[in-house]
C-alpha cells in the first residue's frame, strides 16, 4: 500500500521541477509562462488541423479566449490562420472549411505559436479534448522551447463526466457517458454556435467550463 505525498513535499518537488524546467528552457524569453497564474484567470484554446494524425497532420487555424471569473472575455480573444507545409485535403476542408487558398498567407507555425504563449501566459488552459491541440502545438513549441507548456491543463469533457457521475445512484456511477460535444452543450443548455471554427469552438468551450464550475462548486 503506498502512502500518501504530504502536501509539503509535493510543493518542494513542483518548485524544484519548476526551476529544472526554467533552467532547462530553451528560450528565456518564455520564462514568464513560469509565473504564478492570476487568480481566476484561464485560456480556452481550440485548434483545426488538416486532419486527425498527430504524427502527420499539421494547425492550420488557432481560436483561444480569456475567462476572468465567470465572464467570457470575448474582446480578449486571439484567431489566428496558419500556414501548412502540405496540402489540405478536400475532406478536411468539408469539416473547418479552410481551404489551402484561405491559409496560403497564414503565419509561420512558429510565430503563431509565439503569439499562443504571449497571450496564454501563465493562465491555465481549458479545452475539449485538449490532449489532441496540445500534442499538435507541441510539435512546434519543442523546436522552440526543448520542452512543452508548461501551464496547467483543465479538460472539459472530464468536467462534464465528473458533473453527470455524480448526478447517477452510486451503484450506476462509473458507466459509460456520452461526451460528444453536441450532447454536452445541449445537456448544458447552451448556444451553439457554427462548429469546427476556431474561435467559435473556444466560445462554446468556454461557457461550458464556466457552467461546469458553477455546477461542480469549483
Amino acid at each position: 500500500m503506498s502512502l500518501p505525498i504530504p502536501r509539503l513535499f509535493k510543493n518542494a518537488y513542483n518548485s524544484i521541477w519548476r526551476e529544472w524546467l526554467i533552467y532547462h528552457l530553451a528560450d528565456e524569453r518564455y520564462k514568464f509562462m513560469f509565473d504564478k497564474p492570476p487568480k481566476n484567470e484561464w485560456v480556452v484554446l481550440d485548434c483545426e488541423t488538416t486532419g486527425l494524425s498527430i504524427a502527420k497532420d499539421q494547425i492550420i487555424s488557432i481560436g483561444a479566449v480569456k475567462i476572468n471569473g465567470n465572464t467570457l472575455m470575448t474582446s480578449e480573444r486571439l484567431e489566428l490562420l496558419v500556414k501548412p507545409d502540405k496540402e489540405v485535403s478536400a475532406e478536411s476542408v468539408k469539416i473547418h472549411r479552410l481551404r489551402e487558398l484561405d491559409v496560403a498567407n497564414g503565419l509561420d507555425p512558429e510565430i503563431a505559436a509565439a503569439k499562443l504563449m504571449q497571450f496564454i501566459g501563465s493562465r491555465p488552459i481549458v479545452g475539449y479534448y485538449l490532449e489532441f491541440d496540445v500534442a499538435m502545438l507541441h510539435k512546434v513549441i519543442w523546436r522552440m522551447l526543448g520542452q512543452g507548456l508548461p501551464q496547467e491543463k483543465i479538460e472539459v469533457s472530464s468536467m462534464y463526466y465528473e458533473y453527470k457521475n455524480n448526478q447517477r445512484p452510486i451503484n450506476q456511477r462509473g458507466q459509460m457517458i456520452d461526451l460528444r460535444f453536441d450532447t454536452l452543450m445541449k445537456d448544458l443548455g447552451l448556444p451553439v454556435r457554427e462548429a469546427h471554427d476556431a474561435i467559435n469552438d473556444a466560445v462554446m468551450t468556454g461557457m461550458a467550463f464556466i457552467k461546469l464550475r458553477q455546477l461542480l462548486g469549483k
